[in-house]
């Protein structure tokens, strides 16, 4: 049986020391979950921290875990960032879950040209909650001891003045000439690859993001769906970087 993981803050923890978990978490693994006395589980800060080690103690709404071996997950040299055009349905939340198993460092919501969906103000809110909980889920599930960030969402203006901060920003398109295998990849610094929309880039934003500094790339022979292009290409980056 798979060891549960779960999210709280921990501080400073040492092996053979208590942690408790409480709160919504707490309340998962004691009333939902119904963990019991000798179950080994994982509680991590999100942050790149976790614990393992048997529960020692329940209580409602609450575990206490007797740490058995503090782990942490080292710092990346490359930062991958994945700008996601908003789309439709539920295929948010799946790209946002892939991206996460995957390991992506941060996910930015990007309202293109094309999107169908419109987030105003109330609804960037409820958007954002949803996919930074779909975020922290699967980072349970893939216990993955490093929360993707999910920012705030940008303009394609904003996104231009990001890409010129980037080691390298990848603007993935169907009719690129160029393979991403084939760009220079760094080994450090912010990676970032731009996802369009259902119905695709406009010239315009092509355009824009070229003359910030992006590099146009392909990375399939077919028309990738937009809750699933990102994941390949981040796939890829990180094989093509590894193997450098």
């Amino acid at each position: 049986m798979t060891e549960p993981l779960f999210l709280a803050p921990l501080e400073a923890p040492e092996v053979g020391k208590p942690v408790v978990l409480a709160g919504s978490e707490g309340h998962h693994a004691a009333d939902v979950r119904r963990i019991k006395i000798g179950e080994v589980v994982w509680i991590s800060d999100g942050n790149g921290t976790a614990v393992r080690g048997p529960v020692s103690a329940t209580e409602k709404g609450s575990i206490t875990v007797t740490v058995d071996e503090v782990l942490h997950a080292p710092e990346r040299a490359v930062r991958y960032v994945a700008v996601q055009a908003l789309p439709k349905g539920d295929r948010a939340e799946l790209a946002v879950e892939m991206l996460t198993e995957l390991g992506i460092d941060e996910i930015v919501p990007w309202q293109a040209a094309r999107s169908v969906v419109r987030w105003s103000s109330e609804r960037a809110e409820r958007g954002l909650t949803r996919w930074r909980a779909s975020a922290r889920e699967a980072a349970k599930q893939s216990r993955r001891f490093r929360v993707p960030t999910v920012s705030m969402p940008m303009t394609t203006r904003e996104l231009a003045l990001r890409i010129e901060q980037t080691a390298l920003t990848v603007v993935l398109h169907e009719t690129a000439e160029t393979p991403l295998a084939t760009l220079e990849l760094p080994t450090e610094g912010e990676v970032m690859f731009i996802v369009g929309p259902e119905g695709g880039l406009t010239d315009e934003e092509v355009a824009t993001f070229t003359a910030a500094g992006g590099r146009v790339a392909l990375i399939a022979d077919a028309v990738l769906r937009t809750s699933t292009a990102g994941v390949v290409a981040l796939a890829q980056l990180q094989a093509l970087v590894g193997r450098g």
